[in-house]
């Protein structure tokens, strides 16, 4: 039996509850909406959506046309850097012999908002190697529109203009990540940044692992939040323990931990083997994924 293909499309919206299930009503036209994540503080909701191929391109299409014209990036604010009303749209191969699968798609999707939806898509992860969405995002809208002005960068699809209303939209193929942010019990965001400067991949910290720290003030807190993108070099318990060392060396606690979305059962086991203290422990002794490899 053939797997279905995953997204998780994020979309700068997570406090109109209305908005919201307009996104997930437009996903579930094709296909099927399994998790929906929304954050007030981040103003930015995360669908992990599941569907055989052609389903998945025409739902994601949709869903990026209801953010067009639903989100209004001129009156949006939230701690989650972001240039589209639909932020990054990711196909996700669930196995590691869908990855052409989830590139064919992730083509398709990139090439129709394009053209029939008349945004700028720029192209990130197996479709672009070496070029992440904050390579997209850093300065916002602003200064994205000034590097594609100046030639430094261009839409890969759609018009050179950022659309005033929806910006552009970050369309890619990657692998299975997790979204996991730790909560600090300050509401100090120079904490929270200090401790992502040195717990992400690019700092020397943790491998594939993108961190940045910031303030929730409807929340109270400030938050490290990461995605992890390689999980069996990067294990969630180790994470979470370097935080809380360098959280404690700050002065603060940590309050708790927020997962984005869905995990991998793989990155679970790993994460309960340790804490277990169970030797030899891997994703083969689940009962369930043994089942389900059968």
């Amino acid at each position: 039996m053939q797997l279905p293909l995953e997204s998780v499309p994020n979309f700068s919206e997570g406090r109109d509850a209305r908005t919201i299930e307009a996104l997930r009503q437009a996903l579930e036209t094709h296909a099927e909406v399994l998790d929906v994540h929304a954050d007030a503080d981040h103003n930015r909701s995360v669908f992990t959506v599941v569907g055989e191929d052609d389903a998945l391109v025409d739902a994601l299409v949709a869903a990026v046309a209801c953010a067009r014209e639903r989100i209004d990036l001129r009156r949006h604010d939230g701690a989650h850097p972001r240039i589209g009303a639909a932020d990054v749209v990711p196909v996700v191969p669930l196995r590691p012999d869908q990855r052409e699968r989830a590139r064919a798609a992730a083509g398709r999707i990139a090439e129709r908002v394009g053209s029939e939806l008349a945004l700028p898509v720029f192209l990130y992860g197996d479709l672009a190697p070496g070029r992440g969405p904050a390579f997209f995002r850093t300065g916002g809208t602003e200064e994205l529109q000034r590097r594609i002005d100046a030639g430094e960068l261009s839409p890969d699809f759609g018009p050179s203009k950022l659309d005033a209303r929806a910006g552009g939209v970050i369309v890619g193929a990657r692998r299975p990540l997790i979204a996991f942010n730790v909560n600090l019990a300050t509401d100090d965001a120079g904490v929270a940044r200090s401790i992502a400067s040195v717990v992400r991949e690019q700092g020397g910290g943790f491998p594939g692992v993108r961190a940045l720290g910031l303030a929730l003030p409807r929340a109270g807190h400030a938050q490290v939040s990461m995605n992890v993108e390689d999980y069996e070099a990067s294990a969630l318990h180790e994470i979470l323990a370097r935080v809380e060392a360098e959280a404690a060396a700050r002065g603060a606690e940590v309050s708790g931990s927020e997962l984005v979305g869905l995990m991998p059962a793989a990155a679970a086991a790993a994460a309960a083997g340790a804490m277990l203290r169970i030797e030899g422990f891997a994703p083969s002794r689940l009962l369930e994924l043994r089942l389900l490899e059968r």
